[in-house]
């Protein structure tokens, strides 16, 4: 009887493994994109909300992309008046919930871009979770004017 309760648990065990579901399973990823940089800029922001479907809180906690040499996750802090961007380790998705990363505030980071970005162009993105699990993302370059530019 009690190889039988063994075995019973053990596929339960296996059972329940190979439904779990990953971190990047559970993230959503909506209206990726990514600022055209200034001609001779070698950085630029990608941006993106990201959807948590899972009952726990998950954190993204690296990004990488081909585009560039160095992709770090970053912030935009206000130190005495003054704006600064600062790379930051994680950040966190609550569960059932979204994080938003968009100009001025999280955003992904493309440094030492390895070739000029043109409009239209595709740049892909791996986003890698707390868990170990990851999940690509292909995000569209887009001119984007600053706020006010234009109006009169």
């Amino acid at each position: 009887m009690k190889h039988k309760q063994w075995m019973l648990s053990i596929c339960l065990a296996v059972s329940a493994s190979a439904f779990a579901q990953t971190a990047a399973e559970r993230i959503t990823v909506q209206d990726p994109w990514v600022r055209l940089n200034a001609p001779g800029a070698p950085a630029t922001g990608a941006f993106m909300v990201l959807r948590n479907a899972a009952s726990t809180e998950i954190r993204l906690v690296k990004a990488e992309s081909p585009a560039a040499k160095v992709t770090e996750l970053h912030d935009h802090i206000n130190e005495g008046g003054v704006f600064k961007m600062r790379a930051i380790p994680a950040v966190a998705i609550k569960a059932g919930g979204e994080a938003t990363l968009k100009p001025g505030s999280l955003h992904v980071m493309l440094i030492d871009l390895k070739s000029p970005l043109k409009e239209g162009d595709t740049v892909q993105i791996t986003l890698g979770f707390d868990d170990g699990s990851s999940k690509k993302v292909e995000a569209p370059v887009k001119k984007v004017m600053p706020e006010g530019h234009g109006k009169h």
